[in-house]
């Protein structure tokens, strides 16, 4: 076959599985170990039925359907997908290559930036993701020119051309060390330049046709003022990216200058400290559930307790790969969750239950994002995101068998399972000559 028609042949696939007729075709997995995601238990011998895209209905006793395609799935697990609490997937094919990275720029421009348009579906790091069960990723940009990165989305990692769920979902700032760097130096210089940004974009919003953003004295040009309304107004969420304690507690008290802002936290390594004041502004935070060095002065109090202590506290919790190949490794979600599970047998140590954990890296993010009637769990009416997988999700060995987005069955391989393939029994002269060892 030659590549040309490879080429072809890949998108007749993929123009079959995103018709109507995929998209209505009805299916049931039943037999299963059974895990809603929204922080409940798994239950025995239970049916995931989906039609139209979406969950019809999950549980114990569910009828299937006349009609239906029917799966059993005795012997494995069945979950909703895995959702990536924070990432840059799509947005660098290879991080190290300037040519392949779309994750931050140098430019007059910073809270308008919109990664949306630059999202790449075929980045071989998607593929790979939804291989390991991944279906949605929370995008997030870097600063390039100050504190504001810019506009984040949510993504679905189906093998087609549309990944947006959700474009603008939310802005992203630095604060705490990387964000006293890009304001000049200074914690200080941060929090005015914040507070200073924030006056011009509801100076913006009061009189947008007499906003001078090309002044000298001008923090904001039109764009980027016009971006940062919705945020000041609490229409768009504000992920701040903080890690020590202290540093969240600056976060929080920004409420009372800018009452209207809808918070996340981003990081909060040492939100343990202050998990009850967290808890009590109802702010949500998406933490690395495996940080448990102090790698920075910011994180001198780091403890793999973080995430469970936050969550006793009553903080809603959700995990991503907070500064941990957040482009490449969306995989590691699953060993993320499993960590926390296995805390509990850690004496001292706080985790979480099984369902709280599976709950961090499917409910929980969605929720953070303003997405929880949308994605995250099997309840009724939600996105057909499914995973039938060989064995419990959250240990090691586990893989999926079959995955679904938006009730499509998705292809579960990738660069590097076909390379594994072509040479696993390499035929000498039918293919490029293998290493010899």
């Amino acid at each position: 076959m030659t590549m040309k028609t490879a080429i072809r042949a890949a998108a007749a696939l993929l123009a079959v599985a995103a018709s109507p007729m995929a998209m209505a075709q009805t299916i049931a997995i039943t037999g299963a170990t059974l895990a809603i995601g929204d922080g409940s238990e798994p239950i025995q011998n239970g049916t995931v039925v989906i039609s139209a895209g979406k969950v019809v209905a999950a549980g114990t006793g569910v009828a299937v359907p006349a009609g239906a395609k029917t799966i059993d799935a005795s012997g494995k697990w069945v979950t909703p997908g895995i959702v990536s609490g924070f990432s840059r997937v799509g947005l660098a094919e290879v991080p190290g290559v300037k040519e392949t990275n779309d994750i931050n720029a140098r430019t007059p421009f910073s809270a308008a930036i919109d990664v949306a348009p630059a999202i790449n579906p075929l980045a071989n790091p998607i593929a790979i993701s939804r291989t390991a069960g991944v279906t949605r990723a929370v995008v997030v940009p870097a600063t390039g020119n100050g504190i504001f990165a810019g506009q984040g989305a949510v993504v679905d990692l189906g093998a087609d051309m549309d990944p947006i769920t959700k474009a603008r979902a939310f802005q992203y700032v630095e604060m705490g060390e990387e964000g006293a760097e890009d304001a000049g130096g200074s914690r200080p210089a941060a929090y005015l330049t914040f507070k200073m940004m924030l006056r011009e974009a509801q100076d913006y919003a009061k009189a947008p046709a007499s906003y001078d953003g090309r002044s000298k004295d001008a923090l904001l040009n039109r764009v980027d003022a016009e971006a940062l309304v919705p945020v000041v107004t609490g229409a768009m969420p504000l992920m701040i990216h903080v890690e020590s304690a202290r540093d969240i507690l600056g976060v929080l008290a920004l409420r009372q200058d800018f009452p209207a802002l809808k918070l996340i936290l981003a990081g909060a390594t040492e939100g343990w400290m202050v998990a009850s004041q967290i808890a009590a502004a109802k702010v949500p935070v998406i933490a690395g559930g495996l940080d448990d060095l102090p790698s920075s002065f910011e994180k001198l109090a780091a403890t793999q307790s973080n995430v469970g202590r936050m969550v006793k506290a009553g903080v809603p919790v959700a995990m991503g790969l907070m500064d941990r190949d957040e482009a490449l490794q969306l995989r590691l979600a699953t060993q993320q969750a499993g960590n926390m599970v296995a805390l509990n047998k850690v004496p001292g140590a706080t985790g979480l239950s099984w369902g709280q954990a599976l709950r961090s890296i499917t409910s929980a993010p969605a929720e953070a994002m303003g997405l929880g009637d949308r994605i995250g769990s099997l309840k009724a009416g939600k996105a057909g995101d499914v995973v039938i997988w060989d064995g419990d999700p959250l240990e090691m060995e586990s893989a999926p068998v079959a995955v679904w987005i938006d009730g499509i069955q998705q292809p579960i391989d990738n660069r590097q399972t076909k390379l594994r393939d072509r040479y696993a029994t390499p035929v000498e002269g039918s293919l490029p000559k293998a290493y010899e060892w």
